[in-house]
């Protein structure tokens, strides 16, 4: 298992110390109404998020709203997001689905003067309250380090290919904040391996069958493919699927990053070598008490880092390592 964090520990002093002060705040008796626009309504990881974020809800006496759009699209999202804005809720935390189509509208949120927090996903470059540049507006950015993601799983697909041979990664799109981070981490790790040739990203839409085919489309070109890392839940889905659908389970391996409940039979079966799974519900979690402790007259930190952990077929069985996949 290998879990990091920035400023977490700081984070969790912080929000604990505002949501006692809030708590002992007598002039307290408005129930805050928080928002939170995921990604995507479907998927398992927001799923799971939810539930974080409705648990510390309840813990405060806080009204969750969870308005999504069905897929993870800026065309779809911002209409949701306009929707939020005009039933003016105390705060909004969102996954942004773009890193800059999302800026203006989260500032029109801004400018109403509710507050946003981006959880997961980031816009601009993620670094905010800084006083400069147009996307630095958000409160904070809660999310695991995407980075750091992609290199572990990058060493964990060079191990099992034997640190030589043809990889690529299966990806959503450009322009989304953590897939983004989680390509460049993955790639600057591979370069410590001259033996792997890293070849072209596909990029899937968030599609799981289009990932699939995709994986088949690129073994038909290299018939010596060794490895696949899937960026997300549907690219790592759908590029194991087009692995056992090309009859090639344990000859090509694959890396995925997020864990649905399905991981566990692949992980078994030996279609999937390893997943690094979030911790969406801490994300959700800490997102509601972030935006109640800003709420109530505190200072929160704008970076807040949440674990991860990396599953495979030593530990799939464990308790203490199953109850990070997520729900569904």
């Amino acid at each position: 298992m290998e879990r990091r964090s920035f400023l977490k520990a700081t984070a969790v002093a912080t929000l604990a110390t505002g949501v006692a002060a809030a708590g002992s705040v007598k002039a307290q008796d408005k129930k805050f109404t928080i928002a939170l626009i995921p990604g995507l309504t479907t998927d398992a990881f927001y799923i799971t998020m939810r539930k974080g974020a409705e648990a510390a809800a309840k813990a405060v006496g806080a009204q969750l709203v969870f308005q999504g759009a069905p897929d993870f699209n800026p065309v779809t999202q911002v209409p949701v997001l306009d929707a939020v804005i005009a039933k003016k809720p105390d705060a909004i935390l969102i996954a942004p689905t773009d890193k800059d189509q999302l800026i203006q509208p989260l500032k029109k949120a801004f400018d109403a003067g509710i507050p946003v927090i981006t959880v997961d996903t980031f816009i601009g470059t993620g670094v905010y309250q800084t006083g400069a540049g147009d996307a630095d507006f958000p409160l904070a950015y809660i999310a695991s380090d995407n980075l750091l993601g992609g290199a572990i799983a990058a060493r964990a697909l060079a191990k099992a290919v034997g640190e030589k041979g043809k990889v690529y990664v299966s990806n959503v799109k450009p322009g989304i904040s953590t897939t983004d981070q989680r390509e460049q981490g993955f790639k600057d790790e591979m370069k410590k391996y001259p033996n792997i040739t890293v070849l072209e990203t596909q990029y899937n839409d968030d599609d799981a069958n289009k990932a699939a085919s995709q994986l088949q489309a690129v073994y038909a070109r290299n018939s010596d493919l060794d490895g696949v890392f899937g960026a997300n839940l549907f690219s790592a889905l759908g590029a194991a699927n087009g692995v056992q659908q090309a009859g090639q389970t344990g000859k090509i391996r694959v890396v995925a990053f997020d864990a649905p409940t399905t991981i566990i039979d692949n992980i078994n079966s030996g279609l999937v070598d390893l997943a690094i799974a979030q911790h969406p519900a801490e994300i959700g979690y800490y997102g509601v008490m972030s935006a109640y402790a800003h709420l109530t007259g505190n200072s929160i930190p704008t970076a807040i880092g949440t674990g991860f952990t990396v599953i495979d077929k030593s530990n799939v069985t464990d308790k203490n390592v199953a109850k990070f996949i997520y729900s569904d």
